[in-house]
């Protein structure tokens, strides 16, 4: 494997691909920023390189000072984690021009899956199904106006090389089409350094369906069944589980094997994930775009799977062939994974940065099994310039009811002080008669605001 593995990034993404590099038999070098030098996570490295200011750009985002980084520790490998440069094909591509393996997919696949457009082209040639719109980016308002009245309305309008919400405008009629294109163009011109958009009908009521997948370099492409990531906010996933409660057995196997194929039929090697919407009124499923890196929510599938994706990132990475079959994989129970942010839901979820005076989560609070994922502990500070991230909750049971219960006794018992959570927003929507029954969609929070607080 490999001797030595950079990891370009921070926080809890950086602390799991160093326990993962450890076991399999490598050191963990890390890199920070000055704002999180004295960070535990960062202490925690086996070596650490210290990039720069705290502003991202200065540090985390500047491929050249990551590169230098893992050349002058000896590092053979570089792990991108997610977020970051994480999808930057730029990045992957020097990595490989000074020698190193970069763990993730080659620089032409991720510059491909990094636009909507040339992702939906293939994906489409692949065998899946795509949402009714535009053929590609609109080059006016003219075009975008025919897209959407042929598309039927309402209609999203998408920065092609957007992501996070951004670069995203509604349209519910015919006369809102030219000013949200203008919109949307500006937003993505500044955000994406690109103006292009493109027009899409928008579904109703739908459902985001996520598939894990790991492909090697010999043809090879598994996946790990499917995630449901529909309690969103503003277009970012708050709660994601697995298996998703409205697809059958049978659905669940055909959309596997359906994203499987389509990741062999691309050549794609790494860890990736394929996201879908479901349409509530059909019950189609549609690709909307594929995700080439490890994602926040993996532990959501390692945890019905018992499969370390992180190890078998690696493994492919060192050009061998993936050691787990289709056959092997199977679900076992049901897990759900809160994402606990420094934010304040009451303030419509503002970040909340400050020093942790108290951080614990309980253990062993049953029926099922909890994992906690966190680069944290008391006394560390959660800083402003990054996500607000700072831990992982998640549990897995025997049924979804289990998972949901342990879930709701562990954040009871939860202590964690110095900064405002979303934990009680997590509260509310586990112990909502929508989130229990499955009766939401991406546009709604179950149970949240709380009614009469």
């Amino acid at each position: 494997m490999f001797r030595k593995v950079l990891i370009a990034n921070r926080g809890e993404v950086a602390a799991r691909i160093a326990r993962a590099a450890r076991e399999s038999g490598a050191t963990a070098v890390g890199v920070c920023s000055e704002a999180d030098r004295q960070s535990s996570w960062a202490q925690a490295m086996d070596e650490l390189v210290c990039l720069g200011p705290a502003a991202a750009k200065d540090s985390y985002l500047d491929p050249e000072r990551v590169v230098q980084a893992a050349l002058q520790t000896g590092a053979t490998a570089v792990h991108p984690g997610w977020g970051f440069l994480a999808e930057n094909a730029r990045f992957a591509a020097l990595v490989q021009q000074h020698g190193l393996t970069f763990v993730g997919p080659s620089p032409a696949l991720m510059s491909r899956m990094g636009l909507k457009t040339p992702a939906k082209d293939t994906m489409r040639a692949a065998g899946l199904d795509v949402i009714p719109g535009s053929v590609g980016p609109v080059p006016d308002a003219a075009a975008a106006q025919v897209a959407a009245d042929e598309a039927g309305y309402p209609v999203i309008l998408k920065a092609d090389a957007g992501g996070g919400g951004r670069g995203m405008r509604k349209v519910d009629e015919p006369g809102g089409v030219a000013e949200a294109f203008a919109s949307a163009r500006a937003e993505a011109e500044a955000s994406f350094s690109s103006s292009a958009v493109y027009v899409e009908k928008f579904l109703t009521g739908g459902r985001h369906v996520e598939v894990q997948l790991v492909g090697d370099a010999f043809g090879n492409a598994i996946h790990l069944f499917e995630r449901d990531c529909s309690v969103q906010r503003k277009h970012q996933k708050l709660i994601e589980e697995s298996p998703c409660p409205l697809l059958s057995q049978e659905e669940r196997e055909q959309l596997g094997q359906r994203a499987a194929d389509a990741a062999a039929a691309i050549g794609y090697a790494g860890a990736g994930t394929i996201e879908f919407l479901r349409d509530a009124a059909t019950g189609a499923i549609y690709f909307m775009e594929m995700n080439t890196r490890l994602q926040v929510e993996h532990p959501v599938s390692e945890l019905i799977t018992g499969i370390d994706i992180a190890k078998l990132q690696f493994e492919v990475a060192a050009n061998r062939p993936l050691s787990v079959k289709q056959s092997d994989v199977r679900i076992d129970g049901h897990s759900i994974e809160l994402r606990i942010n420094a934010e304040d839901p009451t303030q419509d979820f503002r970040p909340s940065p400050g020093v942790l005076t108290a951080f614990e989560f309980p253990d062993d609070v049953g029926p099922g099994k909890l994992r906690i994922d966190t680069h944290l502990v008391a006394g560390d500070e959660v800083p402003p310039h990054y996500d607000s991230l700072i831990a992982k909750v998640l549990a897995h049971g025997a049924t979804r009811d289990e998972a949901i219960e342990t879930l709701l006794r562990c954040l009871a018992g939860a202590k964690v002080e110095g900064v405002s959570t979303t934990i009680p927003f997590h509260q509310a929507v586990l112990q909502s008669e929508a989130f229990r029954s499955g009766d939401y969609d991406t546009q709604t929070l179950p149970g949240w605001p709380v009614q009469g607080a």
